[in-house]
């Protein structure tokens, strides 16, 4: 595929081109309230196949495997009592749950890495619920962009890092969450966090109880969930952390009132109100407009380790760990 995709406006029509599209096992981006995926028929292993070539992913870093509802899910994976839960208060919506395949399972081995789990979600946003609904099909959907760099949380974002690689990209808009899914293993007696994301730890802790923190990887292989990665989300740009001002060179990541960005070649505030709902939705765009801004480097304020904060930081820091992009 050459040249760049188009980028439809979500009608009827063009959710009907797209669910074709996805049964001829072709890719397609489409928006999610947390950022743009890249969509294919995660029971193609070709589609599969052609989603970690296009994103030049590692293939032992699994997909998250998008539902229309709960019941189209519970074809592919095993629920247990504490899924069931979760799923009341927080589905549609963006929460990831890794869950054991079923016996009969359709998901492509190479779409969770050949683990016997899979991480699986429905989405709320309704684009994404609309083309889920007229195809038919889970579709595997990493975000839409290559592998390791920062996510796109708008259509142009996606055009920008993949457009020649996709059959069309859904424009919903920007993504209204833009950090992606909080990622919750349930595949043993303890639950485990293995991502933070856009339903935070106090959330989850008041529907099941204590939640705790992913286990150490000792092999790469094992992974059950994306955005394990060390480094990950990261701009071309090298990020310095907890910066009180920038430096002579550097274009400053700001949280709050009133930043200290006197010397930095350019400014983006994530929420000059700190809010951080607005700094989540937020913090993709702009660290992508920094990258671009001529500076040596970004130096990035504090963010308060609390609530979506802690998804925040998770990012930050996946973002300024050093490269590689194996």
């Amino acid at each position: 595929m050459t040249g760049f995709a188009p980028i439809w406006p979500p009608t009827a029509e063009n959710i009907q081109a797209a669910a074709r599209a996805l049964a001829e096992g072709r890719l397609v981006a489409f928006p999610t309230e947390t950022v743009y995926g890249l969509g294919g028929d995660a029971t193609n292993e070709h589609a599969v196949a052609a989603i970690f070539e296009a994103k030049g992913r590692p293939r032992f870093n699994p997909l998250i495997i998008h539902f229309a509802d709960r019941d189209a899910a519970r074809r592919e994976v095993r629920f247990d009592d504490r899924a069931e839960a979760l799923a009341d208060v927080f589905w549609p919506g963006p929460l990831t749950l890794v869950l054991p395949r079923t016996a009969d399972s359709r998901i492509a081995l190479l779409a969770s890495a050949g683990l016997d789990t899979v991480a699986v979600r429905v989405p709320r946003h309704p684009v994404a619920q609309a083309l889920l609904t007229a195809c038919g099909l889970p579709l595997a959907a990493p975000s839409a962009n290559v592998s390791g760099k920062v996510s796109p949380t708008t259509a142009a974002h996606v055009a920008e890092s993949l457009g020649g690689k996709v059959t069309a990209i859904l424009d919903g808009g920007p993504c209204p969450i833009g950090v992606e899914s909080t990622v919750v293993d349930l595949t043993g007696a303890t639950a485990r966090l293995l991502r933070p994301g856009g339903v935070t730890e106090e959330e989850l802790a008041a529907v099941i109880g204590p939640v705790a923190p992913a286990a150490p990887i000792l092999d790469e292989s094992a992974r059950r969930s994306p955005g394990m990665l060390t480094s990950h989300y990261a701009p071309d740009l090298p990020l310095r952390l907890e910066a009180t001002a920038p430096r002579p060179g550097e274009a400053l990541l700001a949280f709050g009132p009133n930043p200290p960005d006197g010397n930095a070649v350019a400014t983006a505030n994530l929420s000059p109100t700190g809010d951080l709902k607005e700094a989540a939705a937020n913090l993709f765009a702009m660290l992508r407009a920094l990258d671009r801004s001529g500076a040596a480097g970004i130096a990035v304020m504090p963010i308060p380790d609390r609530g979506l904060g802690r998804a925040i930081n998770d990012r930050l820091r996946r973002a300024a760990a050093p490269r590689d992009r194996s």
